[in-house]
């Protein structure tokens, strides 16, 4: 059974527990997918009532894309909560690989290197698209229905989880690579990822508090 479809209770204790998996990159995956599900639902408090009515057409046509932008990440994240899993066993598989003799040690080399790529991939894309959902979420701190205003602060915060926390896991894996020139090319778009994350973060919930006040 694929973890999204487990029980909450049960997900939980799977992450308590001493196996490797489901780790840091599944749960921020999971926190991205619920930082989409939030704002989303902010949508549908949102929608057809008197003050979004009131609203200037184009406002209303950027909330209802931002609100369908945001239904496919939340799936998408939904995928990479096991595809992390997956990346993670795929990479121990590599290490598992025979080092008896000089063809196996580089046979082995190379698939680590491989399955290292792969497993920071995964949560490079983990936080690429929870910073897509910040970029989405102002328009619901601006017009969404005031009555779910800190839902869009949780949903800021919990997108930003994800970003930062999906990044942890690829810059522990680039410390595995030998290619000097991808890992620095990974390292500034990790920096770029995190400064836009936190700049939107910064935004929504400036708006959130200023309309809690």
């Amino acid at each position: 059974m694929l973890l999204v479809d487990r029980p909450i209770r049960e997900f939980v204790d799977a992450v308590e527990s001493k196996e490797p998996t489901p780790g840091g990159g599944s749960v921020a995956a999971l926190a991205g997918s619920l930082g989409a599900a939030l704002t989303a639902m902010v949508g549908n408090l949102t929608f057809g009532r008197k003050a979004y009515e009131a609203l200037d057409e184009a406002t209303k046509a950027t909330l209802n894309n931002n609100f369908n932008e945001v239904a496919k990440l939340k799936n998408r994240l939904n995928k990479l909560v096991d595809k992390d899993v997956e990346a993670f066993e795929g990479f121990m598989q590599a290490l598992k690989m025979s080092k008896e003799t000089e063809e196996e040690k580089t046979a082995r080399k190379k698939a680590m290197e491989n399955a290292t790529i792969e497993a920071l991939e995964v949560p490079l894309t983990t936080a690429n698209e929870c910073l897509s959902i910040l970029k989405l979420q102002k328009v619901f701190a601006n017009y969404g229905n005031v009555n779910a205003i800190t839902d869009v602060g949780v949903g800021a915060l919990m997108a930003y989880a994800g970003v930062e926390g999906a990044l942890f896991n690829v810059i522990i894996n680039l410390q595995g690579l030998s290619d000097n020139t991808y890992v620095e090319d990974k390292k500034a778009e990790c920096d770029n990822i995190l400064a836009e994350a936190k700049r939107l973060k910064e935004e929504v919930l400036s708006i959130t508090y200023s309309k809690l006040a």
